[in-house]
C-alpha cells in the first residue's frame, strides 16, 4: 500500500523456459568402430607379448645376474608390467 491507502498492483515477472533439442551426429560409423576397435586390440596385444617375454627372459637369468640388474626375483612381475604397460 502506498501512502494515500491505494493499492500498488505489481507487474508479474514471467519466466521463460528455453530448451535445447539436438540430436548427437556420430562422426564414427560401425566401420570406423570396428577398425578402432581392431586397433586397440593389436596394441593390447603386443603389450601383453611384450609383458610375456621380459617375464620370461628375467625368469631364465640366476639370482646373480638378477642382482646386477637390481631386480629382486619376486618384482620380475613388476618390472615386467612397467615395460609393457608404463604403470
Amino acid at each position: 500500500m502506498t501512502a494515500q491507502g491505494s493499492v500498488v498492483k505489481k507487474k508479474r515477472s514471467e519466466a521463460i523456459m528455453a530448451t535445447v533439442n539436438s540430436t548427437r551426429v556420430s562422426a564414427f560409423g560401425v566401420a570406423d568402430r570396428i577398425a578402432a576397435f581392431a586397433v586397440s586390440f593389436k596394441a593390447a596385444a603386443v603389450q601383453r607379448r611384450v609383458y610375456q617375454r621380459t617375464v620370461a627372459e628375467l625368469n631364465g637369468l640366476t639370482d646373480r645376474e638378477l642382482t646386477d640388474l637390481g631386480i629382486a626375483r619376486i618384482s620380475i612381475q613388476d618390472v615386467a608390467r612397467t615395460a609393457a604397460y608404463g604403470k
